[in-house]
């Protein structure tokens, strides 16, 4: 479910909505202000988080494992402190680890189901399941995160009261919406992803859009219901297309290679690393739609 999930095209819009889902944690907001250069590098950010949620699906074990080990490492040496009170916290505490990965996770399906993207029960619960592993993966014990959809959904509303949209997360939410832009990629650029970031925002949750609170929204990000849905299933649509007419769009060379060494077969020492490997190449490639 992982692979199927995150080869669709909506998936870097889940990504998206997941970081301006991640900014109404206090905590969680303070820590990337204080440690994150995602004013100055806002595009090596997205980046950085694009490149590790690419290797730990689809990559080795080694690979996988080695791209968590420097995660922790990075983590361990980072600190920041709560808005509110004052206290510290360790970058790498489990609530907020925690909080980062169900945000992700939640996004994930979220955005998926709404795009058209058919996801049973069963599918969505496997898939919770399967992201156990990768949660491993920053540090996280398997107690720590959601096992299945009905816990994941609990740990929503448990975690609610606590969120909120102070001037951080307003920043980086912000940046998220409209980054920085080269004037030479900007008049092309800025409408194409200000339509796509906007959705992300479309997309968040009731209760989140009102946390944040934002009077004058641009485009796509003030839709509201059913305007979201018919607009993200669009959105889908099109990228779709494109990916028709232009071939290599269709899979990401992480993807290709996770195909291409699964069709080797077990026992190359290149099985992949934080999801099962059991099914046929052709069941694990198979398109979202």
């Amino acid at each position: 479910m992982t692979w199927r999930l995150h080869a669709d095209p909506m998936f870097g819009i889940a990504g998206l909505r997941a970081l301006l889902l991640q900014a109404l944690h206090p905590v969680a907001a303070q820590g990337v202000s204080d440690n994150s250069a995602f004013r100055t590098d806002t595009w090596g950010r997205f980046t950085r988080t694009a490149e590790f949620v690419a290797v730990t699906t689809y990559g080795t074990t080694a690979e996988a494992l080695t791209m968590g080990a420097r995660v922790q490492a990075l983590h361990a040496r980072m600190s920041t402190t709560d808005p509110a009170s004052g206290r510290g916290y360790p970058v790498d505490d489990p609530g907020l680890l925690a909080w980062v990965h169900n945000c992700l996770v939640e996004s994930t399906l979220a955005v998926l189901e709404r795009s058209g993207v058919e996801i049973s029960a069963a599918d969505a619960d496997r898939y919770v399941a399967e992201q156990v592993r990768a949660a491993a993966l920053v540090g996280l014990d398997a107690a720590d995160v959601p096992h299945d959809r009905a816990a994941l959904d609990a740990y929503f509303v448990q975690v609610r009261p606590l969120l909120r949209a102070g001037r951080v997360a307003r920043e980086e939410a912000s940046y998220v919406i409209a980054p920085p832009m080269r004037p030479r990629y900007a008049l092309a650029g800025r409408p194409a992803w200000s339509s796509m970031a906007g959705l992300a925002f479309a997309a968040l949750p009731t209760w989140a859009r009102r946390l944040y609170s934002i009077p004058e929204l641009p485009a796509a990000a003030a839709l509201h219901g059913a305007a979201t849905t018919v607009a993200l299933h669009a959105l889908r649509a099109s990228l779709r297309g494109v990916q028709a007419v232009i071939p290599p769009l269709r899979e990401s060379p992480h993807r290709r290679s996770a195909r291409e060494r699964l069709a080797q077969g077990p026992g190359t020492g290149n099985e992949s690393s934080t999801h099962d490997s059991s099914a046929a190449p052709q069941d694990r490639t198979e398109d979202a739609g």
